[in-house]
């Protein structure tokens, strides 16, 4: 299994409880897969580099995880979809290989 990191970045209009329900339900799709969560941090709201659809802030969250390479095509595929998730980055860790 490779290591990987996902940083979701919500819609700062949705309350605290909703943006954390998010974080989980993105933790429930990376567990469903198969994947093995290391480590989750909220880092609550925080401001933009540059608004996005006219938003100045974002609730961010980090998620260390390990997966196999094949499944995260699926977990990429719910994140585009997910209302409520503004952007996403998702990156292969190599040094915490």
């Amino acid at each position: 299994m490779k290591a990987y990191e996902l940083m979701i970045m919500i819609d700062p209009t949705l309350d605290e409880e909703a943006a954390s329900a998010l974080v989980a339900r993105a933790q429930a799709i990376i567990t469903a897969e198969g994947g093995e969560i290391v480590t989750v941090e909220e880092w609550g709201k925080r401001p933009l580099a540059y608004e996005i659809d006219k938003l100045k802030d974002a609730y961010y969250a980090v998620i260390e995880f390990s997966h196999d390479e094949p499944a995260i095509a699926e977990v990429e595929r719910v994140l585009r979809i997910t209302d409520g998730i503004m952007r996403y980055l998702l990156v292969n860790r190599v040094d915490k290989e």
